[in-house]
């Protein structure tokens, strides 16, 4: 094997993307020393994002001052890659862990995130990938779009800074008012979800409980992002519940859509995308991918089968290396999927799989490894 391109999802809880593609580039190179190996951390939006695309593609880590979910002064960051493109993961100034024990998504704000996306634009960035994932909010992003000049004002014309216990008191939007260098900017948000932005399976409904949302504030928020939509409908004409992905982080997803123009799309039609993959695919023997459970939900498009398509289309075989294989997934092969393995060597419950995941991840490729010897020998 000459070339080979190692770009797995991680195994949630379990083992980054960059620690599953070292794992597979020592056993590769164990049996073939000579072989090229091209490394894609994938970036599902989250915490790591900004690593991820700087690991694959190079470029510079951007150290910022910016407010954090309680509107406090914090040290964030995002990245600019060798294309001059910005990558920012909304969780390095919104993010879950940045409140502790203080959760409450009525409460907190996305301003810090506007910020990132301002100082970025400042900089003379004109293309931003963000990465909707691990927020400690439900302000629809208004936060984020105030930070960035959105004047949001309420029924007396007094201007403030929603936060989601006060989208309802919204009465007018005036996006005229966006910084110049932010209306320049061409805007992708990685959103692997499909949530509406409100209801049973909305924004507050589905994600608020994990912000530290009780059943009375899911309902409240609820209500409170209809209003949004409502209003978003009548002054700026987009239907955001009409939107899929509206929902995610808060209706960080709508709220990019109705204030910035973004685009909503998967993750990791946006990581092979930005890295260029069939460039780097161009004349490979292989390509190993897999995430932490293969099933009927991967097959809308996460990791593994968002890689089979574009592999398909240029010729080269995928191996998938996964935790579990779900029932009824035989549509990966149509899709290009070459092979599906699980790491799972022993059954037994998955607390006592998870510290055993590394080794048996690397007797599996090893295994995988052996067996494309023998058969070319």
């Amino acid at each position: 094997m000459k070339k080979a391109v190692l770009i797995p999802d991680s195994f949630k809880g379990t083992m980054s993307s960059s620690e599953i593609i070292s794992i597979m580039k020592e056993r590769i190179l164990h049996y073939h020393p000579e072989c090229q190996i091209v490394s894609i951390p994938v970036a599902d939006g989250g915490e790591g994002s900004v690593d991820s695309f700087l690991t694959a593609l190079g470029g510079e880590k951007i150290q910022v001052k910016t407010k954090g979910p309680w509107n406090e002064e914090m040290d964030s960051f995002y990245g600019i890659l060798p294309d001059k493109t910005a990558v920012i993961e909304m969780a390095a100034s919104a993010g879950l862990p940045l409140v502790g024990d203080r959760k409450d998504p009525s409460e907190t704000t996305t301003f810090g995130v506007g910020e990132l996306i301002l100082d970025a634009a400042r900089k003379g960035v004109r293309k931003l990938v963000i990465g909707l994932g691990g927020s400690a909010t439900n302000d629809a992003g208004c936060g984020a779009a105030a930070a960035c000049g959105v004047s949001f004002f309420d029924k007396d014309g007094n201007k403030f800074i929603p936060v989601g216990a006060t989208l309802d008191k919204i009465a007018h939007i005036d996006t005229s008012t966006m910084n110049e260098d932010v209306k320049k900017m061409t805007i992708t948000a990685m959103c692997d979800i499909d949530n509406p932005f409100y209801g049973d399976t909305g924004a507050a409904a589905i994600f608020g409980p994990q912000k530290g949302a009780d059943p009375e504030m899911v309902k409240v928020l609820d209500e409170k992002m209809k209003h949004l939509a409502s209003l978003v409908s009548t002054e700026l004409g987009i239907e955001l519940q009409q939107i899929p992905g509206s929902g995610a982080a808060g209706g960080m997803g709508g709220g990019m859509k109705a204030f910035f123009g973004a685009a909503l799309e998967m993750g990791i039609d946006v990581v092979l995308n930005t890295t260029g993959f069939e460039k780097l695919a161009e004349s490979a023997d292989m390509i190993f991918t897999g995430e932490g459970k293969i099933d009927t939900q991967s097959l809308r498009g996460k990791v593994v089968i968002g890689v089979a398509r574009r592999a398909k289309k240029i010729g080269i075989p995928v191996i998938a290396v996964v935790g579990d294989i779900g029932d009824d997934i035989s549509a990966a092969y149509d899709e290009g999927v070459s092979g599906i393995f699980s790491i799972n060597r022993v059954a037994v419950p998955y607390k006592e799989a998870r510290p055993r995941a590394k080794s048996d991840m690397s007797l599996t490729i090893d295994n995988i490894m052996r067996f494309m010897n023998a058969i070319k020998a």
